[in-house]
């Protein structure tokens, strides 16, 4: 039976790829958040064993404690999706290094302790393990107030091309989603979902965990989601000055960015 690790599972694209994941046929689960009530509700929910891990990644002692519960609950771990990440919008010059320093503890430091401490499981389940690291189109083109997010997610897509060449001869796969506009709980996208000529911007939870799916178990190197946001990355390769134009407007900086508990 194959496991598989779903960070920030309480809520949202995390919920959501735990439930799709659950669909798979001889999987387990293990549901790791700060919510424990909420990862009960859900393991209890779900036709397949499942087991939470209630931690705040950021502490020093999380990345053990899952280990712990990993080596503890199901002996071994074939699937790796670290979704659990947060975003305090800010200018640079209102929320200064303290907002970086923050961003870049839950988004990228905590993902890479984790995957650190995960990684021996990983390679010895052989061929066919993945990590999979939720990023964001904001992790390729960056907004007004997005700064201290987009740079965390910056340098998880950078860390993650990397961990993939590394990784590769030892059987695990690593692979990136990078999400656009998500309706969630706590970002419900208000602004663009009010305006039918920006509503088609906006996605939901369980198509960002078909994504995520696609890249676990089929070896996708990375998937934007909805696939057509790949066009602004590109064009921001093509055409930088355009799209340094279009993001400089007003309205930009109060669309909300993509968060995952």
């Amino acid at each position: 039976m194959r496991v598989a690790l779903v960070t920030g599972a309480s809520s949202g694209i995390g919920e959501a790829t735990a439930r799709r994941l659950a669909r798979e046929p001889d999987i387990a689960l293990v549901l790791v958040a700060r919510r424990g009530e909420r990862l009960e509700r859900l393991a209890a929910s779900l036709e397949v064993p499942a087991t939470i891990c209630a931690v705040d990644l950021t502490a020093d002692d999380a990345p053990a404690t899952v280990r712990a519960h990993v080596e503890r609950e199901h002996g071994r771990l074939d699937v790796l999706v670290n979704n659990a990440g947060a975003g305090w919008r800010a200018e640079f010059a209102e929320g200064g290094v303290a907002n970086v320093e923050r961003t870049m503890a839950v988004n990228f430091t905590a993902v890479v302790r984790l995957t650190e401490a995960l990684l021996p499981l990983l390679r010895a389940a052989g061929p066919g393990s993945a990590v999979v690291n939720v990023t964001s189109v904001t992790g390729r083109v960056a907004r007004a107030g997005t700064g201290a997010y987009a740079a965390s997610k910056f340098a998880l897509n950078g860390w993650s091309e990397a961990l993939w060449a590394e990784e590769r001869a030892h059987g695990v796969h690593v692979g990136l989603v990078l999400p656009g506009f998500v309706s969630t709980e706590g970002f419900p996208q208000a602004e663009l979902t009010a305006r039918r000529a920006t509503r088609w911007l906006v996605t939901t939870p369980e198509t960002i965990a078909e994504a995520i799916a696609d890249v676990a178990l089929n070896g996708r190197a990375e998937r934007y989601s909805p696939r057509y946001y790949w066009i602004v990355a590109a064009a921001r390769v093509l055409a930088p000055r355009l799209v340094r134009r279009i993001l400089g407007g007003s309205t930009a900086r109060h669309f909300d960015t993509n968060v995952q508990d």
